[in-house]
């Protein structure tokens, strides 16, 4: 009777292979096939179980993703496209094969659709991490419009409506969940995340789980234990922005299988990078404006000086509207949506414009300030052209910039204690007691802020940054933030209050009845819950709570876009608040190394600047561009050149001369004179005498 050996695997196979991989001289394991099994267990049976978990690996990896429709019919059905712009094809066939992948793809390159295609194509749903609140709505909104099922997930929505979101990605038909960084950790979530069935973990912005990354985020760190959670799961890590530390630092982090990266050409040959360098930027303004039909985009650094831009603009008759945070919501669309439709041509802005902005015509950015990197500003002036049509990206930079920035650099990167100090009045601010605020997120008006504490806005957000970066506090972007309400008054007494109208103890009789906690802190209500709950409409429960609140029987704040802290830890007294002095100083060094960077782009005129770019993100192929100012003028010096040498070769055709006759005899710049003819007697094709004298070479 013949007998079966059985292999059980104590670990997973993954994690066999990645042991046993590098160790053992193992053959493929198609060679195995019709051998037989004990024969091979003599042999080795450590390369047996090798072998088997090889195979098991294979058909896992093959079968992971079981396509349900072609990836050309996904994009036409519902994007309307027929074919796929440059490695996008590559990406989606990556993760549909099962490969953790980091894609590095330029702004406007369509990450999106690597992974939502694929998804579209395959049973489960993705599951997509960004940080950006604002970006996070407007892929929620397109794709319900497309009749695509989406939900989002972030801190500026009540429990009630993350409850219902995620109740339905595990029972419902979601396709795509779009999910704040800092929402990972609550159990909320992990609760429901083991009911999904995930397909893909798309992580967009990687470079925020990478501590040598520019926007470095604590949060994002959690990633790699819900990848433990879903190990079906297959992770595409998607970034416009990546040195090759900061790859492999994101590949690590997200614990892949392989270290796998498929990068996107950065070059842009339809954008001309172009820095002009002057004491009268608004002139140079008024020039380019001038030459370069389209809409374009302006941007600068501070609020105050947008408004005023855009209004000098407007008064030289210019068509000009301005944008920044500091507007309200409904403003702010107005205005974007002026400036999509071609009402309003130029935008002047804060470098709050452009997330989620997708306008393919733009034919000119320019940066009337100075960046603080080169990834900063290749993804704002990679916001023209994304119609491949020739576009302008143009950087203004004044004598004096490089000294008032650096002075401005240093006074935003704030000692130690001040980040300490900065982070207890912001707590105190928004009165969260010592040990308390865990998970808990707040409506926070930093502007306000500032001026209660006479702070500088700079200093406070790079505070915060820092704050955000050793996993204390998060700066959310701005949100719809629902009402909050909290009892000034205690239970008990709150009974022994005698109200005038019975109105008043139904109501609150409802609100207790609907909601815990409210005696303990802030909490999130729905005003339209409690509408339908009292019997009356939304206009009378703000009534009602305004009155309470006048009242002084609780303290409401209404609903309202606005940014939010996130306390990822509760409030610590500030001494025990640690930032790591090595930490800090590694952080400060590489802002400075970005900043360096940004520096030597701006004074560089012999260097294409396309191909510094290129460079700076990796690339080892880097090509001249033939469109940027400095190949422009090259070009130009080229022909200024030849001209020249034709020039020297017919004057010499007639008698010798010295240089100083010779360059009169044919006028033009001395430098380029002197040039050509050095070039000449290099190729040998005219000669010095003793004398002097320059002649033919016969």
């Amino acid at each position: 009777m013949q007998t079966r050996q059985i292999f059980v695997f104590c670990v997973s196979p993954k994690k066999y292979w990645r042991q046993y991989s590098n160790k053992l001289d193992i053959a493929p394991a198609s060679s195995y096939i019709g051998v037989a099994e004990d024969t091979l267990a003599r042999q080795n049976a450590n390369k047996f179980a090798f072998a088997l978990a090889y195979s098991y690996l294979c058909h896992m990896e093959s079968s992971r993703h079981r396509l349900v429709a072609s990836l050309e019919e996904v994009l036409e059905r519902w994007w309307g496209y027929k074919s796929f712009r440059p490695m996008q094809r590559e990406i989606i066939e990556s993760i549909v094969e099962g490969r953790d992948t980091l894609a590095l793809m330029p702004t406007g390159g369509g990450k999106s659709l690597t992974y939502q295609v694929p998804t579209m194509a395959v049973e489960g749903l993705c599951i997509v991490i960004t940080p950006l609140i604002a970006l996070m709505k407007d892929q929620v909104d397109r794709l319900r419009r497309l009749g695509i099922p989406a939900v989002a997930v972030h801190s500026g929505m009540d429990a009630r409506r993350i409850d219902i979101a995620l109740d339905n990605c595990a029972y419902g038909d979601v396709k795509f969940l779009y999910i704040a960084p800092e929402r990972l950790a609550t159990d909320t979530f992990r609760l429901r995340l083991q009911r999904m069935n995930v397909a893909f973990l798309a992580v967009d912005e990687a470079h925020c789980i990478s501590q040598w990354g520019y926007d470095f985020r604590p949060s994002y760190r959690r990633i790699a234990e819900v990848r433990r959670l879903v190990p079906q799961a297959t992770v595409l890590a998607l970034t416009a922005s990546a040195t090759d530390m900061v790859a492999r630092d994101i590949m690590e982090s997200l614990s892949f299988a392989e270290q796998h990266v498929l990068r996107s050409s950065f070059a842009r040959p339809n954008l001309s990078y172009v820095v002009r360098h002057t004491e009268d930027k608004y002139g140079q303004l008024m020039r380019i404006l001038s030459s370069v039909e389209g809409s374009a985009i302006v941007y600068m650094r501070t609020r105050e000086g947008v408004e005023q831009l855009a209004e000098r603009l407007r008064a030289d008759s210019h068509s000009a509207s301005f944008y920044h945070a500091g507007l309200p919501h409904e403003e702010r669309s107005i205005r974007q949506e002026e400036w999509f439709s071609g009402k309003v041509r130029i935008m002047v802005a804060t470098n709050a414009f452009g997330m989620g902005i997708d306008k393919p015509d733009v034919r000119l950015v320019v940066h009337y300030s100075m960046c603080d990197s080169l990834e900063a500003y290749y993804q704002e002036a990679g916001r023209a052209g994304r119609d491949s049509r020739r576009s302008y990206a143009v950087l203004l930079a004044a004598p004096d910039d490089e000294s008032r920035i650096v002075k401005r650099f240093e006074s935003e990167f704030p000692p130690i204690a001040d980040i300490k100090h900065i982070y207890e009045r912001i707590s105190n601010y928004l009165q969260v007691a010592v040990g308390d605020g865990h998970m808990a997120s707040f409506v926070f008006n930093i502007h306000d802020f500032c001026r209660r504490e006479r702070l500088y806005a700079g200093k406070v957000v790079s505070a915060l940054k820092l704050l955000q970066q050793n996993g204390y506090m998060t700066l959310i972007d701005e949100s719809d933030n629902p009402a909050r309400i909290m009892f000034c008054v205690g239970r008990d007494d709150l009974y022994r209050l005698r109200l005038d109208r019975n109105e008043y103890d139904h109501f609150i009789r409802v609100v207790l009845r609907l909601y815990n906690g409210v005696f303990t802190g802030f909490r999130p209500i729905d005003e339209e819950r409690i509408a339908a709950a009292a019997g009356c409409d939304i206009y009378h429960v703000r009534e009602m709570f305004k009155s309470l609140w006048q009242m002084h029987i609780i303290r409401y704040i209404p609903s309202a876009r606005s940014p939010m802290i996130f306390f990822d830890t509760e409030r610590l007294p500030t001494a025990d608040l640690y930032i790591a002095p090595e930490t800090y100083r590694r952080r400060f060094d590489l802002m400075h190394e970005r900043f360096e960077s940004m520096l030597r782009y701006v004074g560089s005129d012999d260097e294409c600047r396309s191909a510094v770019l290129e460079r700076y993100f990796g690339a080892a192929d880097a090509r001249e561009c033939g469109v940027c100012d400095v190949c422009l003028a090259r070009r130009k010096d080229r022909r200024t050149g030849a001209d020249m040498e034709t020039k020297i070769i017919n004057a010499l055709k007639n008698s010798s001369m010295s240089v100083r006759e010779l360059i009169a005899a044919v006028g033009g710049n001395e430098t380029t004179a002197v040039a050509a003819v050095d070039k000449l007697i290099d190729e040998g094709k005219i000669s010095s005498s003793v004398d002097g004298k320059l002649a033919i070479i016969e």
